[in-house]
């Protein structure tokens, strides 16, 4: 948060003036609805907060926060996004895509941003679909998916984003949904928080071209049961009463467990600050598909320098070294030649 940013805000004072359009019932409006409500409790200002979004139904955020934002090219928001958080470190940079703009034509430039640790909030809606052309299946749709584009069913083999983002070396890393504000606004506070690249996975429901794709795990009555919530320093416990766990076996693999039928030290304590990601991958792994439990929470919060002070650092150490650069001399160095 920038030390200039203490003017007192309300929700309206980040709503901008145009129509929401979204089809009705679309999950995107409870994000939208949770960032609005967030921005005043973080302390920041519209003038100093940039929103950067890519091609999709996700991809119109930014016409409805009263801020800087810029609605891009397919793929590349992260990208344009590590311009303005390098070129101007003092704003709040956040970047709004899908699964289908971040994971298919941007999938290059969303792993990049991750290994280089731009401090970039980085926000990615799932509905499992190609939802602004019309139904087509996308990098996380599941094997067997009927849609427009493959009308016999996918036989891709669907991305799981969060073990895509703890492979590349993110160092934030959470999964909240769109059915909850409550624990979206806390995952997204603490995506804020951290300093460098953090990435919210949100399950968002398409209710045209895709409806109830995750009613199985975050579906009010089976939530409970399905949803593993994660809490750093504490054991991983959840249903009824707390009834299951999640316990590491001697092969390294976690499993989930009736909790009275193991010992309570035998159940896996959460670490998201654990500097090797390789339990976060595992817990990002747990889940094969849409019908089992699935954790959300914090997966991974680890300290690194972000990319942006790394490079104004570089900056200053070779202007102390050699002074101003010559433009001139450089286009004239000894990495031209001559044709003919």
């Amino acid at each position: 948060m920038s030390e200039t940013a203490v003017r007192v805000t309300t929700k309206k004072d980040w709503m901008s003036d145009q129509e929401v359009r979204w089809c009705p019932g679309c999950g995107d409006y409870g994000v939208l609805q949770a960032v609005q409500q967030l921005m005043p409790e973080l302390g920041v200002v519209p003038e100093r907060t940039v929103f950067v979004s890519g091609i999709g139904c996700s991809s119109r955020f930014p016409y409805y926060m009263n801020t800087y934002g810029m609605h891009s090219i397919h793929g590349r928001a992260p990208a344009i996004a590590t311009g303005v958080a390098v070129a101007r470190p003092d704003l709040d940079v956040w970047v709004v895509t899908g699964d289908g703009d971040a994971l298919s034509i941007g999938g290059n430039h969303l792993i990049h941003a991750l290994r280089r640790n731009v401090n970039l909030k980085i926000l990615l809606f799932n509905n499992r679909i190609y939802g602004l052309t019309k139904g087509q299946y996308s990098p996380t749709s599941e094997v067997g998916k009927v849609t427009k584009s493959t009308p016999f069913g996918s036989v891709d083999h669907p991305f799981n984003p969060l073990s895509l983002v703890i492979g590349s070396e993110a160092t934030f890393v959470a999964r909240t949904h769109d059915l909850d504000r409550k624990h979206m606004m806390g995952v997204l506070r603490a995506a804020y928080e951290h300093r460098g690249a953090s990435f919210v996975e949100i399950f968002q429901n398409c209710n045209v071209f895709n409806d109830g794709a995750f009613e199985d795990i975050i579906g009010k009555q089976v939530r409970g049961e399905m949803m593993i919530d994660l809490k750093h320093g504490e054991p991983i416990r959840f249903g009824a009463d707390g009834h299951k766990g999640v316990v590491m076996g001697g092969d390294g693999q976690l499993r989930i467990v009736e909790v009275a039928d193991v010992s309570p030290d035998d159940l896996l304590v959460h670490d998201a600050h654990r500097a090797d990601p390789a339990l976060a991958f595992a817990l990002a792994r747990i889940t094969h598909d849409e019908h089992q439990a699935t954790p959300f929470g914090v997966f991974r919060d680890v300290k690194r320098d972000d990319y942006g002070h790394l490079v104004a650092a570089q900056l200053v150490q070779a202007s102390e070294r050699k002074g101003p650069g010559d433009l001139a001399a450089l286009l004239r160095s000894n990495g031209t030649w001559t044709i003919g």
